[in-house]
């Protein structure tokens, strides 16, 4: 790349992996000509690679990190996407209120949320809940993406030691329990709207504002 674009894009092995089958549930919750608000974008792997497989909407990364911000438009750049794709916003879920353009606000038709809430405290997950319900109507969704623990159901053993190679890291990361993510969503207005079984022991769960 050239000394004007430089290349800062990243690579995370994980979202190769799965980006297909989050697409696959994407497919059924989408409408044409809308935009989807995707938080902690990461590299923008996941962004580029939905944007160019639902042509009709438009994909709005964010992510806090400047790193990932550079990644981001780099792979927006590489992919050819900058006609369609806006650059990423520098947003911090935790940072009220989300830096949100009436005009997105307008346009905003589901929040996604992929691999973010075990590898960051719990407080980033109550505000998630708490300002996407600004944002959303009853027709639009919440999604999340990633390992959970589940309280009736066994959970794998490599989710375990997931869970705790996660809390040695950082006390405050860790996989969360489904019942109480779903016990927060109902606090801020949301119902449960389903709960997919994912590859790789991970669950795509759909909010809806009741």
């Amino acid at each position: 790349m050239d000394n004007m674009n430089p290349d800062y894009r990243l690579n995370f092995p994980a979202t190769t992996r799965n980006r297909d089958s989050i697409a696959s549930v994407l497919s059924n919750y989408i409408s044409p000509n809308s935009l989807l608000l995707e938080i902690a974008s990461g590299s923008g792997e996941h962004g580029v690679f939905f944007q160019k497989k639902f042509p009709s909407i438009t994909w709005q990364t964010s992510d806090p990190e400047l790193v990932h911000r550079k990644s981001i438009n780099s792979w927006i750049r590489h992919e050819g996407l900058y006609s369609k794709m806006p650059e990423p916003l520098d947003l911090d879920v935790e940072m009220r209120p989300w830096p949100i353009t009436n005009r997105l606000v307008a346009l905003i038709k589901g929040i996604v949320c992929i691999n973010m809430i075990h590898i960051s405290p719990w407080s980033c997950t109550r505000s998630l809940f708490e300002q996407s319900k600004k944002y959303l109507d009853q027709s639009n969704f919440l999604m999340l993406y990633g390992p959970f623990l589940r309280k009736e159901r066994h959970t794998s053993e490599s989710n375990l030691n997931f869970d705790q190679s996660l809390k040695i890291q950082n006390p405050l990361w860790g996989l969360r329990q489904l019942e109480e993510v779903n016990k927060l969503a109902e606090e801020n207005g949301f119902k449960l709207d389903k709960v997919i079984d994912m590859p790789a022991n991970n669950l795509s769960v759909i909010y809806r504002l009741k």
